[in-house]
Order: C-alpha cells, then structure tokens, then sequence
C-alpha cells in the first residue's frame, strides 16, 4: 500500500443523509433536529450526543473553532466553519456505532491541500480528554507516514491501537470529488 490508495470514509446511520453536519444549521434548528433524531433512535449510539445535545452542542463548538484555528494557522482556507467528519482508510469500530448504515468512501489523492485537516483519534474527545488538539494538514500526515519506520500499513496499524482511527475534516465540500464509492451496509450485509 501506498499513499496514493489512502481514502477517507464517513459514516453515516440508515436514519440520517450522508454528507450533512448538524452544527451548519442556526442553533435552533440543530437543538430540533437533535431532539427529532435522538427521539426516533432512543436505541442507537449514534444519537446519545443528540439526547445530550445541551452539553455535546457547546464542546463540538468549542472543538470546530479550535479546529479551524489551527488549520488556518498551518495555511489551510476552510471554506465552512464546521466540517464535513471522515477518518482516514476506516474504522470497524465507527462503522459499529453508527449501525452498520451508510458508507461513502473517496480517494485522498485529489481533494485540495488546503481544504482538508487530520487529527489523531475523535477531536472532540482528544479536546476533553487531554485539554489540546493536534491538528495536521494533508503534507504534514503524508509527511508522518513517509517518515514511519514499515510503511503506510505499519502507521496506520500504530495510529489505530494508539487513537482508534485518523479522523479527517473537510472544510470545502466542493474540493471533494463528483463521484464517491457509496454503499448502504444495511442492504449489502
């Protein structure tokens, strides 16, 4: 494996569209939604941050602000204050949590430098597990992963026994390609 085969996924529930952030609507609208969706999923994991919207809303505020600090600080040009989440090359583990639903895959390679940042594990947890956040830029991981002793594998083996996964922030969803893999788990399980 190299690093032109890396991708990055998102999941998505069978509930919900893929593709969406629910801190881009006004603030009332966001608390509705969350009420709506944690109301018609009581059962899912997915949706706890939204039965606990009153206290997830201010942290992943907080966490969006710091992201896009920092990334613009290393050069990035977010065009959206709160991004489009994905983790780089999967996770079982996410795939789990949010049903075995949705799945949109697209390739690394061609999204534009300056729209899309990294940080090791969920950033939001890092944010209020550890008090800072560790933000990358597309040359700085690809850097990483060129300077790890094994290889792409071997780094991504380490990244996900030490953090769970990479997850990725797209701040310009037009630098994502027209054509994604998608797959429904749901219906090809």
């Amino acid at each position: 494996m190299t690093v032109d085969d890396l991708y990055i996924v998102n999941y998505c529930h069978k509930n919900c569209t893929p593709l969406q952030n629910i801190m881009r609507l006004p603030q009332d609208q966001a608390f509705d939604l969350a009420r709506e969706m944690a109301a018609q999923n009581q059962n899912t994991t997915a949706f706890y941050r939204f039965a606990d919207f009153e206290n997830y809303y201010p942290r992943r505020l907080q966490a969006d602000k710091l992201l896009f600090d920092r990334f613009t600080a290393l050069g990035g040009k977010p065009k959206e204050k709160h991004p489009l989440s994905f983790v780089l090359q999967g996770s079982a583990y996410l795939h789990d949590w949010f049903g075995g639903g949705h799945i949109t895959k697209f390739k690394l390679s061609p999204i534009c430098e300056d729209a899309i940042s990294f940080s090791y594990g969920d950033s939001m947890s890092a944010l209020q597990r550890d008090g800072f956040l560790t933000v990358l830029t597309k040359r700085i991981l690809l850097q990483a992963i060129a300077g790890y002793e094994g290889g792409v594998e071997d780094f991504l083996i380490n990244a996900e026994k030490q953090y769970r996964y990479i997850e990725v922030q797209v701040w310009d969803d037009a630098c994502l390609p027209s054509v994604a893999d998608e797959t429904n788990e749901t219906e090809t399980a």
